[in-house]
This record gives structure tokens, sequence and C-alpha cells, in this order.
């Protein structure tokens, strides 16, 4: 009870004390919007950067294993010709 009644208080003096100094507030909100604006900004494209530098070792690493399952089907086709070639002859 305690707890709900200093939590009241101190919101009331915060409210006295944003209408007293409601000048000054904006004059901080003013200065602080576009430094988050900035900063959050420059967060995000970080994490843009990040999310196409994955897309690209991801796009790497797909075409590194179709390359190689390319090479093995490559193998398989001549070893079936081979073969073909060998019962064509006996």
């Amino acid at each position: 009870m305690a707890i709900l009644i200093i939590g009241a208080a101190i919101s009331i003096i915060g409210l006295i004390l944003l209408i007293l100094w409601w000048k000054e507030f904006l004059m901080i909100l003013s200065g602080t919007i576009p430094c988050l604006l900035l900063l959050g900004g420059a967060f995000i494209i970080y994490l843009g950067f990040d999310k196409l530098k994955e897309a690209w070792s991801k796009e790497t690493l797909f075409s590194d294993a179709v390359s190689e399952e390319v090479d093995k089907y490559k193998y398989e086709i001549d070893e079936l010709k081979k073969e073909i070639e060998s019962l064509k002859k006996g």
C-alpha cells in the first residue's frame, strides 16, 4: 500500500514539474529526437547490411553446393556412358 501511495505522489510531483518546466522539456525533447532518429537510422542501416551480407553468404554457399552436385551428376553421367559403351561392345 505504501508503494502505491509513494508512486502516486511521485507521479503528481512529476506532472507538476512537467507543467512548470514545459519549455525546458520541449527544448530537451527537440534536441533528443534528432539524436534518437540518427542513432536509430544508423542501427537499422547496420541491421540491413548484416542481413544483406548474410544473404550473400547463403547465396555463395548455395552456389557451391549446386556446383558440387552438378559435378557429381556429370561424373555419374560419364560413368553411365562408359557402361553403355561397354554393353554395346559386349
